[in-house]
């Protein structure tokens, strides 16, 4: 799960990239603007696959098969209405992106080129989601290496030829992401059918219970609720750095790179401890479902003090390749402090996301997104916004540390009532 998600940030390496050594900043600006808007839309969708991986795997736990196809039915008809709304309103998203961010007009034509194509691989990245939700909780972590691998090489590929070969520009790298989203939603649909023949299941279609809709609803919306949260915090980032000016939406697309190194890598371990504590509470094992959790948060650490370091030796070569602009690296170059101490700061709201979508407990997560979201992330800017670019990256160290320690506390809370199992 690890190697998986650390080839995820080459889609969004390899974009900023391949237009962060085109001519001007407005290039590198628009496709910020434009596939962050995009990430903020799929990255809502996460909720999907974090309830299908949490379900699926203690049905999985429970031997249960026919709730297990149930489950895997609901998601997809719940992940096809969520891209169906998302493609009717993207006329109004492009106007909202466009007020909220107040970027220039030059920048603005870039991210609504970019935006434009990019929103019909919804139902494909989407139903893709609920896929690998299914794979993970089924213990199949070769299935989305296999996917997430296949599709960063096609990407890389084509962003390649349609950027350089043909001169598309932003265009370009959006019709390469798409094609990829598509070419992985033929492979995940191939591998879960096979891994289910493999294991005894047969995946026809099965029409949901009242009460499992029900379940179901609960548990997106909270996720959900707790997903939108989490992006608004980011887009803040994208948004006011738009406002702060092209230079700085420019270095903040390139240094929320280091961040999704790390977000996804730490991912990699929070995806494994979701199927594993879900298997173990299915089974009602509450030793083991112990035993996943600290080895989870011992590598977790582990790696994101590997992270740090590398960060702090090789921060600026990275910044490099990103981007050939000078302006735009003598300005990033500022806030790498800020990057170097952020894996360690954020390791444990990862870790315990992964551990909390086992448990199913998505109202304890719901609240403290809310509670990070209000206190450690807006509350600290406000206080802070005479910093400015300084002030917003305090904000996110703030609003990673602060989602950590509440799930932590929360969970020990439920380990010390005997609650875990419930």
């Amino acid at each position: 799960m690890i190697l998986s998600n650390i080839t995820v940030p080459l889609l969004g390496l390899v974009d900023t990239a391949v237009i962060g050594h085109m001519s001007e900043a407005h290039f590198l600006a628009g496709i910020a603007l434009g596939s962050s808007s995009i990430s903020v839309l799929f990255w809502l969708a996460s909720f999907i696959r974090m309830s299908t991986t949490g379900v699926i795997a203690q049905a999985y736990g429970e031997k249960d098969h026919d709730k297990l196809v149930r489950s895997l039915n609901t998601s997809v008809m719940i992940g096809l209405c969520f891209a169906a709304v998302l493609i009717f309103l993207s006329p109004i998203l492009i106007d909202v992106m466009a007020l909220l961010s107040n970027a220039e007009a030059k920048v603005l034509e870039q991210a609504g080129g970019y935006f434009q194509v990019r929103v019909f691989s919804a139902p494909a990245a989407i139903v893709n989601l609920v896929l690998l939700g299914f794979m993970l909780g089924m213990h199949y972590g070769r299935g989305p290496f296999y996917v997430v691998l296949i599709t960063n090489l096609v990407n890389i590929i084509l962003d390649v030829l349609f950027v350089v070969g043909f001169e598309w520009g932003v265009t370009g790298a959006a019709f390469a992401s798409v094609i990829a989203d598509y070419i992985a939603l033929g492979l995940s649909i191939y591998l879960v059918n096979q891994v289910a023949s493999r294991r005894g299941i047969n995946l026809c279609w099965q029409w949901s219970e009242k009460a499992d809709w029900f379940k179901a609803l609960t548990l997106n919306r909270d996720i959900f609720l707790r997903s939108l949260m989490l992006q608004m915090c980011f887009s803040f980032m994208a948004f006011y750095g738009a406002r702060l000016g092209e230079l700085t939406l420019a270095a903040n697309a390139v240094l929320l790179n280091f961040l999704m190194l790390v977000s996804f890598a730490m991912d990699g371990i929070a995806y494994a401890v979701e199927a594993k504590v879900g298997r173990a509470k299915g089974a009602k094992d509450l030793h083991t479902l112990k035993l996943w959790v600290r080895l989870s948060l011992y590598w977790g650490l582990l790696l994101a003090t590997v992270y740090s370091l590398v960060f702090f030796i090789a921060g600026s070569a990275i910044i490099r390749t990103l981007t050939s602009i000078p302006e735009v690296i003598v300005y990033a170059e500022q806030y790498l402090p800020w990057l170097v101490a952020l894996p360690i700061v954020s390791a444990a709201c990862f870790l315990f996301d992964g551990i909390f979508v086992g448990l199913t407990r998505a109202k304890e997560m719901r609240n403290s997104m809310f509670t990070s979201a209000v206190v450690g992330f807006f509350m600290v800017f406000l206080l802070s916004r005479e910093l400015e670019n300084h002030g917003l990256w305090l904000a996110m160290t703030c609003f990673m540390a602060l989602r950590g320690i509440s799930l932590a506390a929360k969970f020990r809370h439920l380990s010390i009532q005997d609650q875990l199992l419930e």
